[in-house]
């Protein structure tokens, strides 16, 4: 089975675009309460904070995940949505065959999810790799959940 999460990458660049607006807007507005109240300083501060969060969050959110489990391997591939073709800082690729999965889990935070999965190393440990799946649609999620559960299934039944 092969998905990912390509259609949000328009939803995206929209809201880095308002982002970027509101930061040009910012400073008109701050002018403006300078108008209504004496100390703009505070709410200035306040404001930039703020708005560096939202930014941080958001760049903390937005990636692309893949999904491949198509022939001998799964290909998991977690990437940044902006300037991803050209300096893609953000890839993470994890390439395994299906025999050496052992187990994985999906958690879900207030705006943050993730897929844990955890796979035999060559030295015969475990190792955990985690996937940011936040903007993968809930039916993808099932999706991937169930093919997930067939390789682990077909794992215990072949030990």
């Amino acid at each position: 089975m092969r998905t990912n999460n390509s259609n949000v990458k328009n939803i995206i660049v929209s809201i880095y675009f308002i982002l970027l607006v509101l930061a040009i807007a910012l400073p008109v507005f701050i002018k403006s309460l300078r108008i209504f109240s004496g100390n703009t300083t505070l709410s200035s501060i306040t404001f930039a904070i703020v708005f560096g969060g939202i930014f941080f969050l958001i760049h903390f959110i937005c990636k692309f995940f893949e999904y491949d489990s198509d022939g001998i391997k799964v290909i998991m591939t977690n990437k940044g949505l902006l300037i991803s073709k050209y300096f893609n800082y953000r890839q993470k690729v994890v390439e395994f065959e299906k025999e050496s999965l052992l187990a994985y889990s999906f958690k879900n935070y207030i705006v943050y999810r993730t897929l844990s999965i955890y796979i035999k190393d060559s030295r015969g440990g475990k190792r955990r790799e985690t996937f940011n799946i936040t903007l993968v649609t809930k039916r993808k999620r099932r999706y991937i959940r169930q093919s997930l559960k067939k390789i682990v299934k077909a794992n215990k039944k072949a030990s």
